[in-house]
């Protein structure tokens, strides 16, 4: 079907119309695409237009290209994600068409430390949950979580560690909504969470400083990804 209705440059749309197709099911891992002649004329683009979205598609790691070969579907992580977009973790499970458990290993009240004081801007020495929990997808743990809130903002603390998104219980409990993070994204190496999440994989650490919609901080977390369960990119253009 020819995707030249729509207004976005067209090398967008091919990328986009090709991952569409493959969580349609109609191109499955490891298949072979049909041939640039072909996929090209199926698009209505040029082949020129189809190689910059092949090229795109395989620094995403969507599919392999093999010179002489062909373009295949890859063998991907469950879990993608543009880094540029701010889901919960229940939302990425969700999306990925499996079901969000939790098994929450530590809910306490501490008193915040001085780094924590100043990430939440709270006064040092203020009373803070700390909650720490195993994400899982399927019954298979996919992520260690653990988060910071400012106790004065939550009068029902066991609402945070019900089992739903923490960014919907906020939005519920705390009535504010986080709007953006600032993240930094790093590798990480710890044996007790890696035995936690039941792997020897690396690890994809993912530490955010949530804020709402009046730039004020909610949460301070610090996620911990299984690598071979989580892809995260992000398209970067020169200016």
């Amino acid at each position: 079907m020819s995707i030249k209705l729509d207004h976005r440059l067209l090398y967008l749309r091919v990328i986009e119309k090709i991952k569409q197709d493959i969580d349609d099911g109609v191109y499955r891992e490891g298949e072979k695409l049909p041939s640039e002649f072909e996929l090209s004329k199926q698009l209505g683009v040029s082949r020129a237009t189809l190689r910059e979205a092949l090229r795109i598609l395989e620094d995403e790691k969507f599919v392999v290209r093999k010179h002489g070969v062909g373009t295949f579907i890859s063998s991907k992580p469950p879990f993608t994600s543009g880094i540029e977009e701010l889901f919960s973790v229940t939302d990425m499970i969700m999306r990925a068409k499996m079901t969000p458990g939790t098994k929450v290993l530590v809910a306490e009240k501490v008193l915040a430390t001085e780094r924590e004081a100043e990430r939440l801007k709270i006064e040092p020495n203020s009373p803070i949950y700390r909650i720490v929990r195993i994400r899982y997808a399927d019954e298979t743990p996919v992520v260690y979580c653990v988060d910071k809130i400012p106790a004065h903002l939550v009068s029902n603390p066991t609402a945070l560690t019900e089992g739903k998104s923490l960014f919907d219980a906020l939005e519920i409990e705390v009535g504010r909504r986080v709007a953006y993070a600032i993240t930094h994204i790093e590798p990480s190496v710890n044996a007790e969470i890696s035995t936690q999440l039941q792997t020897d994989q690396p690890l994809l650490a993912l530490k955010q400083l949530h804020y709402d919609e009046s730039d004020l901080p909610l949460l301070d977390s610090a996620n911990f990804f299984r690598a071979d369960r989580f892809d995260f990119h992000v398209v970067r253009k020169r200016v």
